[in-house]
Order: C-alpha cells, then structure tokens, then sequence
C-alpha cells in the first residue's frame, strides 16, 4: 500500500527530498500562491510551524500555478517571495501541478485519499492536507480554513 513516506519532490532550488525522511513527523501539505486572495495565510502557517514545528510538525508548502496563474514562473522567485513578504521559513517546494494529468503524485496521492466539495479535485490555493505520524490518517481542509483553525487537529496527531 502507497504512503507519503513513498514519494519525492523537489525543493524550489531543486534538490530532492525523500518524503521517507518525515516518517514519524506530522506532515501538514498545502499547495500556495504568491499572488492569490489568500496568500496571507502564509503568516498563520509560519505560526503553526514555529509553534508546532519542535513537537514534530513539518510544514511544506507547494507553488501552484493552477488557479488563475498566481504563482510566479520559477519556483525560487516564489520560495523568495514568501520569505521576504511572511517570514516564511518552512519548506517551500518546487512550482507543481496539483490538478490534471501533470499532477505532482503526491498530490494524486493525497486527493486520492481525501475527498473535497469537488470530489477528487483541489478547488483552488491554499488547501491543506494534515498526515498522521504514522500516514494512516489525512484530513482535507479548504482553501477558506485558517491556518490557526487546524491546530486542535495538528495537536490531535502529535
């Protein structure tokens, strides 16, 4: 059976990282973008990986340029942007896909996994998925949920 743990994906500098590595952590993934309405949630999501983050809390944060093309063209520009705008300092990823065909496999993975108000699809930036500890466990959170709202959650899975 498939896991998170069984995937890899690129930084936006593009070095690889073995999703393996994060077995035993709780894996909060979100797919982002500079320039969407909700963009600011990037603050809520540095708290939740400062606050969380020693407790085994990891954070990773997708560029997708999917919805109304509102991340930048090369993914560094926008692992920039999100530090210099929030303070990000959790692990921005490469530029993805997270709809389609092209769809990065973990996000496959994870919409396989989770069903949303579109079924199967990702409705737009910002939707976030919490692993367990062990991956058994994936919830499914929309683009309109704060960061600050799954912390009950985040602490459940610790």
């Amino acid at each position: 059976m498939e896991k998170i743990y069984d995937f890899k994906a690129n930084t936006s500098r593009g070095k690889e990282v073995d999703f393996a590595q994060f077995e035993g952590k709780v894996l909060l993934i979100v797919n982002t973008a500079s320039r969407c309405g909700f963009t600011p949630q990037f603050a809520g999501l540095e708290e939740l990986h400062k606050k969380y983050g020693e407790h085994g809390l990891v954070v990773i944060g997708f560029p997708s340029g999917d919805f109304a093309n509102q991340e930048f063209m090369e993914s560094l520009k926008a692992a920039e942007f999100c530090q210099l705008n929030y303070g990000v300092t959790f692990q921005i990823m490469e530029k993805v896909h997270v709809n389609g065909d092209e769809a990065h496999p973990i996000f496959k993975y994870l919409k396989r996994n989770t069903k949303g108000c579109f079924g199967s699809r990702i409705k737009w930036n910002f939707t976030k998925f919490l692993i367990s500890k062990d991956g058994s466990k994936i919830k499914r959170y929309s683009p309109i949920t704060k960061p600050e709202k799954i912390a009950k959650d985040i602490e459940s899975f610790l």
